[in-house]
């Protein structure tokens, strides 16, 4: 078995540092043994539990729900219905993700084609679109 201090842990696992110290501070990762030096000392399962965390983000879960899904991989009790239940509640926020981006795309194409590319910037319907678009209400999240 092996040992990383955490600049090794960081370059296995594609992160850096600075993610490896956030996860410990959310209690997604646990706190690490420490050297004599006082070097954190990561171990093999730590860097797996690292490449696990981020293969979910890659998948669209949020460090929340990967810490659920973690939480469900290390129970003796829980049931794959529960990943399942999961994964499926993902697929359909996927799904309206990309619902929303071809609406997106398709309101793009058409204002692209009707934007006369060599007129002043003033006469770009893409322009005017945006101008005239009404603002969405302050609940909603515009960084989607």
């Amino acid at each position: 078995m092996g040992f990383f201090k955490i600049g090794d842990l960081a370059g296995a696992a594609g992160v850096s540092r600075d993610t490896i110290r956030y996860y410990e501070r959310t209690g997604l990762f646990p706190a690490p043994g420490r050297s004599v030096a006082g070097y954190r000392l990561y171990s093999d399962a730590d860097l797996l539990r690292l490449k696990f965390i981020r293969s979910g983000q890659d998948l669209g879960f949020t460090l929340a729900e990967t810490g659920e899904l973690l939480a469900l991989q290390a129970s003796d009790t829980a049931q794959a219905s529960a990943v399942l239940a999961m994964t499926r509640d993902k697929i359909r926020q996927a799904q309206t993700r990309v619902n929303e981006l071809n609406r997106i795309r398709t309101i793009l194409e058409s204002l692209a084609a009707a934007c006369p590319g060599e007129a002043p910037a003033s006469d770009c319907p893409i322009l005017s679109f945006i101008s005239a678009r009404p603002s969405a209400p302050a609940s909603q999240d515009q960084t989607k």
